[in-house]
């Protein structure tokens, strides 16, 4: 049976997770602005329901990449704090991997709001 009070504590627990990475990350801050731009972009266009499908994909990847990234940089800094080479290729690893998800969210919001962008000024 569900804990109705633990399940509780778990959310406030996640919530206060969000909290904390939106406060102290700044890459996490732009990242979350953007997809606000890129949602309100969404109900401009009224893109359709496979387009929503994606693009919320891709925004909630993004700021998991981001979230990921941060902890690994905790850990990394908690464990051995730039006393090893590996510390900082790991953390630029890291790095990479929210940049290349950037990067294909960036080309996928392309392809899926271009039309609109190019039939609503050159129509």
């Amino acid at each position: 049976m569900i804990e109705h009070r633990r399940l509780m504590q778990s959310f406030k627990y996640a919530l206060l997770g969000l909290k904390k990475v939106f406060i102290e990350e700044q890459n996490f801050r732009i990242h979350s602005i953007i997809a606000l731009l890129v949602i309100i972009l969404g109900f401009y266009f009224q893109i359709t329901v496979w387009q929503w499908i994606i693009v919320i994909l891709l925004i909630a990847l993004i700021l998991i990449l981001e979230i990921i990234n941060s902890i690994f940089e905790r850990l990394l800094d908690l464990i051995k704090p730039r006393l090893h080479e590996y510390v900082g290729d790991i953390k630029d690893m890291t790095a990479a991997v929210v940049f290349v998800g950037a990067v294909l969210a960036v080309l996928i919001g392309l392809i899926i709001f271009l039309p609109y962008i190019l039939a609503k000024f050159f129509s």
